[in-house]
């Protein structure tokens, strides 16, 4: 399965912007799902944004109508535009490749969580 690569943090003000990309080296990337998960310090990781294979986006309550998922197949890489960004938004994000069942995102379990990137907003 492919494996993705995180890149795109950074230290940004409340209010601010960033875009965060997550590359794949596989030609099997067009055929999953993406999710975009974030752990803040001291907290579980949590799933904030999925794109299914379609390109239908979903995305958490707590991002809805700020964050942006998107993918380009051909480059194999997908995106995470964020803008309005809070200090809760604060933490390491990582994307993992997937799959949906009954409505829910699964990553695959042949694919691992890599280093991700982290993003830090301050009040």
């Amino acid at each position: 399965q492919a494996q993705l690569v995180e890149s795109g943090g950074g230290f940004v003000q409340a209010g601010g912007s960033l875009r965060l990309s997550c590359a794949a080296s596989s030609s099997s990337f067009s055929s999953a799902a993406i999710g975009w998960y974030r752990q803040a310090p001291g907290n579980q990781r949590e799933l904030v944004a999925t794109i299914n294979i379609l390109s239908r986006p979903n995305y958490a309550d707590s991002v809805k109508g700020r964050f942006t998922i998107s993918r380009d197949n051909a480059e194999k890489k997908a995106y995470l535009e964020m803008n309005g960004l809070k200090p809760e938004d604060t933490g390491v994000y990582y994307c993992r490749p997937g799959t949906f069942y009954s409505g829910r995102f699964f990553p695959y379990d042949s694919s691992s969580w890599g280093q991700g990137t982290q993003v830090t907003v301050s009040a």
